[in-house]
C-alpha cells in the first residue's frame, strides 16, 4: 500500500493480532503496554457473521437470504484469520479524519510485516468489497481492485455476484 503523504495520517507501530473477530475486524495490542484495541478495517466491508441489525440491511440491499450472508461472513472470517495470524506483528495506519466509528472502534489501515495491508489483501482477494458509506483515501482504489476481483470471480465471487 502506498501511502499519500499529502493527507495527514497517524501511523503507530508495536502492534500484535490478539484475535480475528469477524472478517473486517480485529483486536490488537500494544506491545509495551498490554493494551487492547477493537480495529475496524478502514474502507472495506465483509459479511457479517451474526444475525442482527446490519444484516438484516444487507438482506434487504442484496436480496440474498441471512444464512447465505452468514455463510459468505464465515468465508471472509477464516480468509482474515489464515492472514492475521495470532502473535503477529503489525502496524497501524490511521487517516485523521475518521479516527473511529460511531461503535467507537479504531479506524485504520493493518499493515503486515512485509508491508502488505490486510484492507487490500481482502479486496484484492474478493473477501471484502469497499465501504463507501465513510470516504477514505483508498476508496478509489479499493473500488477498482474490487472490480477486478468480481471480473475475476476471486473469493466470495465465485459463489455470488454480490454482496
Amino acid at each position: 500500500m502506498q501511502i499519500d503523504v499529502t493527507h495527514q495520517m497517524i501511523i503507530r507501530n508495536h502492534f500484535e493480532i490478539v484475535k480475528v473477530i469477524d472478517g473486517d475486524g480485529l483486536i490488537v495490542k500494544n506491545i509495551f503496554t498490554n493494551e487492547e484495541e477493537e480495529i475496524r478495517l478502514y474502507g472495506i466491508d465483509a459479511p457479517e457473521l451474526s444475525i442482527g441489525r446490519k444484516m438484516k440491511t444487507d438482506e434487504r440491499e442484496t436480496h440474498m437470504p441471512a444464512q447465505l450472508l452468514r455463510e459468505l461472513g464465515m468465508k471472509s472470517y477464516e480468509f482474515l484469520k489464515n492472514r492475521a495470524k495470532i502473535g503477529k506483528s503489525v502496524t497501524i495506519i490511521q487517516e485523521l479524519k475518521n479516527r473511529t466509528d460511531k461503535y467507537g472502534r479504531t479506524l485504520a489501515y493493518v499493515l503486515l510485516p512485509n508491508g502488505n495491508s490486510l484492507n487490500e489483501i481482502l479486496i484484492r482477494q474478493g473477501y471484502a468489497k469497499p465501504y463507501n458509506k465513510t470516504y477514505c483515501n483508498e476508496l478509489p482504489n479499493y473500488q477498482e481492485l474490487h472490480l477486478k476481483a468480481k471480473r475475476r470471480k476471486k473469493g466470495l465471487y465465485s459463489i455470488v455476484q454480490s454482496f
